[in-house]
């Protein structure tokens, strides 16, 4: 009895004209958030890391959200819930773009061959490379005229590739606090992805039986 309003609640946003700019401008807010703090000098000793990280660090938090939102989608019933995903998928590849630049800018100074020299000796910033990759495909493919186009099987199938991002992705975080021995975020994040990606196993074998 309780879940009923919150369905009927969901439902409403979900379908309501302001419902996807107002996702949006949630999407929106920490990039901006983080841009503001770094134009008032208020991101510590070392603001171009802080950006970069926080830009990453957000990029992960988006990719559990966009893949909460099938699970939740089934589990509240609440089908206009799907109308978010795809809007929550290209937020995941933005913020993994923004980090991308922030890197390729305040850290490397838009040295191609630095950059290049960085991938191959750090291999955490390599796996980063593929996840992004990974990710850009999605992007390119998270529109309609994509979908007609390669059809709803291939599409699918190019689309489980999410599976893979969130490993790199994980695995990236991982590499990365390895050299602080910091790594409570990491197995938070991957516990949450670990859920979310044997939930949509879990839902695809049972629709086949």
């Amino acid at each position: 009895m309780v879940l009923n309003p919150l369905r009927a609640a969901l439902q409403r946003v979900a379908l309501a004209a302001w419902g996807k700019p107002l996702l949006w401008l949630l999407c929106a807010w920490p990039a901006l958030a983080l841009w503001s703090a770094a134009v008032a000098d208020q991101l510590g000793a070392n603001p171009a890391e802080a950006l970069i990280r926080g830009l990453g660090e957000w990029a992960l938090r988006f990719l559990c959200v966009a893949l909460a939102v099938t699970p939740l989608r089934v589990t509240l019933g609440v089908p206009a819930l799907a109308r978010w995903r795809r809007s929550l998928g290209v937020t995941v590849w933005v913020y993994a773009l923004l980090h991308l630049l922030a890197y390729a800018w305040l850290d490397q100074g838009w040295d191609l061959a630095e950059l290049l020299a960085d991938v191959w000796k750090r291999p955490f910033i390599l796996v980063g490379m593929l996840a992004m990759l990974a990710l850009t495909a999605l992007a390119a493919t998270s529109f309609n005229r994509a979908v007609r186009f390669l059809g709803a099987v291939r599409w699918r199938r190019l689309h489980q590739a999410v599976y893979g991002v969130a490993g790199l992705s994980v695995l990236h975080f991982w590499w990365m606090r390895a050299g602080k021995n910091n790594f409570t975020e990491v197995w938070a994040y991957g516990a949450v992805l670990s859920v979310l990606l044997l939930w949509r196993v879990w839902h695809a074998r049972r629709a086949q039986t």
